[in-house]
């Protein structure tokens, strides 16, 4: 049985140096090879070039499948880079005379490499490195001709549609990995999406009920989002979305975020009025609560007894100020705070018990659905063994292990500048340049279509599965899923060699690689995979994770991890909200890492943030002023440092390209910064200059 993408098709090219070492070379994406072409010469066939036709211009060109590059002479071995071996660690070094050294040993070949680099030094092998310099540029040649009759829907270069790009797509990367086997995830498809879809919506509205039945309450905004990407930290079950086997069972972050909500929801406060209105609800609701539960007699003495002072207070004093109402209202969440946790825990960690085992149980429906699918278009549920060298490559799309099948039809029209795209009456919308943007991405990294015919099948669910994730909602979830500015992507590029972005997805990244949270999905158009499961041993990083505590806690972790074990050039620059009160543990930790090279914080409403609805929302609404400031960490091995130094004249420049367009928005939620933190407030947001702090 062959595998389809993401996994390796037999004779046909993958993403990275063929694992075989085969010489045989399929054609290149969605490219025409109609007329005979030669045979290259093994070592431009293991570099990633093939002979192609160009029906255009009737005449061969040669395609590099792993940099996407495109000549119409023959490469020269030297003069290109080789992808499939960045660090030199895998090829045998060529002498003065140009001929491969075959025959000489590893031992051999460092004390040469060692003589040449230091006449007269022993012990001073250095391997070579990924020089950003020599990254292969775009050609303005054709990238990849496309198949006639592939595709029903107007070209992607079509005028009008280039007029505002958020993306740059011709960025080559820098990241290195070591060679790895194709994923065992089940393929996806538009029937298995729409079940997913159905269920995910029922256990939100469980979620809704279990609130407002046992609490009171409505559920605390985002906080179903941030449990799913909490649960996915812990999570080794097999669905891509639904969590299935976590431990511990109960979430810290539902638990947490409920908490805060109990007995009331606290809200930012502008009024006196408002702060007079607030107290008083929170003193009924707690005094209602108190007597209400199974509480010890002490607790609700002293409940009483406060919240009686505080009416009496209310009753008493006319003239005070809104701060005097806000104090009074901390006294006495102090006072009473803890007795209301204590009735309340156990109701609170049923809600969270109750909804994990929900959702394994529709992991278990939409698993036993999806094999029987499978196996009733002769496909078996598991991966096809593959060879996998030890080697080191630049990253490339993750790949999947399983044939995909054939896939039912899906609808596509155009509203203006919308793309619809309709399944079984389900319709989900993008703006046709991200539109674009995914054809593009698709071409790049998809192996097993090379005429498209799954394309659209697989559009739609990677949009459903996002509209899924985040919800329904006004705004909902666009905050976890917003992105930097442009100018911020470009400076980044262009000071410290960034090529990747370690938490993104193909609707809202700017590179074309990226990690994002579906690989099973997400690989066709071009993710590595989930990032805390990505191991690069060299490259320069962008990170701006979801605001989830326990994920960028998690996300800390990785990053020192692999900062310790790498000896090559090595940069994470990360992006995370100031959050002080109290400070988060992602933060805590960054400020005291022996990798921190620099920081600095970029106060509130001085800087923006691309919508995380950008593939569908208005132009006019694509950027919006963030709430909280942003706190931004240099995180580098000694080899990074040396190679990506945030000097001071890189910071400045760097700096200058956060600086507010004018054109943004007040944030969609204050909804997802501010109660993202489960009440977090940033101390930072009335500072009017960056605050910057060196390396240890």
């Amino acid at each position: 049985m062959t595998s389809e993408n993401h996994g390796t098709v037999k004779g046909e090219p993958s993403g990275v140096m063929s694992p075989t070492g085969s010489s045989s070379q399929g054609p290149p994406l969605v490219a025409s090879t109609s007329k005979p072409t030669q045979e290259l010469p093994d070592e431009l066939v293991q570099a990633g070039w093939s002979k192609c036709w160009s029906k255009r211009e009737n005449r061969p060109y040669y395609f590099n499948r792993f940099t996407n590059q495109s000549l119409w002479e023959m490469p020269v071995l030297g003069q290109h880079d080789v992808i499939s071996d960045p660090l030199g660690l895998n090829a045998a070094p060529v002498s003065a005379d140009g001929v491969a050294e075959a025959g000489v040993g590893n031992g051999q070949r460092k004390r040469r490499l060692s003589e040449e680099a230091a006449p007269g030094t022993l012990n001073s092998f250095k391997k070579p490195k990924v020089d950003i310099s020599a990254m292969p540029s775009t050609p303005t040649v054709p990238i990849s001709p496309s198949t006639p009759g592939a595709k029903p829907w107007s070209s992607t270069s079509d005028e009008g549609q280039q007029k505002q790009v958020y993306w740059d797509l011709d960025i080559q990367t820098n990241a290195v990995i070591k060679e790895r086997a194709p994923a065992d995830y089940l393929p996806p498809h538009p029937e298995i999406e729409l079940q997913r879809a159905q269920l995910m919506t029922k256990l939100r509205q469980h979620y809704h009920e279990l609130c407002s039945q046992r609490e009171g309450i409505e559920p605390p905004r985002e906080s179903f989002n941030r449990w799913l990407l909490e649960r996915k930290v812990v999570d080794k079950g097999v669905d891509p979305l639904l969590p299935s086997e976590c431990d511990p069972v109960i979430s810290p972050s539902m638990f947490r975020e409920i908490m805060n909500d109990i007995p009331i929801r606290l809200s930012r406060i502008k009024y006196k009025e408002e702060a007079r209105r607030l107290l008083f609800k929170y003193a009924e609701a707690a005094k209602k609560m108190i007597e209400s539960r199974n509480a010890t007699p002490e607790s609700r003495k002293l409940v009483k007894w406060n919240v009686e002072d505080t009416m009496s207070w209310l009753r008493r004093d006319h003239s005070a100020s809104k701060e005097d109402y806000m104090d009074r209202l901390e006294h006495l969440r102090k006072e009473c705070g803890p007795h209301v946790t204590a009735v309340a825990k156990d109701s609170v960690e049923g809600i969270c018990t109750k909804i994990y085992h929900i959702s394994a149980e529709y992991v278990r429906r939409i698993r036993q659905i999806h094999l029987t699918l499978l196996r009733d278009c002769n496909i078996m549920d598991g991966a096809e063994n593959a060879e996998v060298q030890d080697r080191l490559v630049y990253c490339y799309p993750l790949r999947l292990g399983i044939t995909a099948p054939a896939q039912p039809r899906v609808e596509l029209h155009f509203e203006n500048d919308i793309a619809c795209l309709r399944y079984k009456g389900e319709m989900v919308k993008v703006n046709r340049g991200y539109f674009s943007k995914l054809e593009l991405l698709y071409r790049y990294s998809c192996i097993d279509d090379q005429r498209f015919e799954k394309f659209l099948s697989r559009v739609w669910c990677l949009i459903k599965r996002y509209q899924v994730m985040f919800g329904s909602g006004l705004n909902e979830g666009t905050g976890l899923q917003g992105a930097l500015p442009v100018p911020v992507f470009e400076a980044l590029h262009r000071l410290f060699g960034v090529s990747f972005e370690c938490f993104a997805s193909p609707l809202n990244s700017y590179f074309k690689q990226f990690c994002s949270a579906f690989p099973d999905i997400d690989g066709f158009f071009g993710s590595r995979g989930p990032f805390l499961s990505f191991s690069p041993v060299s490259g320069s990083f962008e990170a701006n994770p979801p605001f989830c505590e326990e994920l960028m806690d998690a996300m800390v972790t990785h990053f020192e991890t692999l900062l310790d074990h790498s000896t090559e050039p090595l940069s994470f620059i990360v992006f995370v909200p100031d959050w002080r009160d109290p400070p988060t543990p992602a933060l805590t930790r960054m400020e005291a890492s022996r990798f921190r090279r620099h920081h600095m914080i970029v106060p509130a409403f001085e800087h923006e943030y691309r919508s995380g609805s950008q593939h569908i929302c208005k132009r006019e609404e694509m950027y919006y002023k963030a709430v909280h400031g942003t706190a931004v960490f240099f995180l580098q091995n000694t080899a990074g440092f040396n190679k990506w130094e945030p000097t001071p004249d890189r910071l400045q420049e760097f700096l200058a390209a956060y600086r507010v367009s004018g054109r943004s928005l007040a944030s969609p939620g204050a909804s997802s910064s501010a109660s993202g933190a489960g009440g977090k407030d940033s101390k930072a947001g009335h500072e009017r200059t960056f605050i910057c702090g060196g390396p240890h």
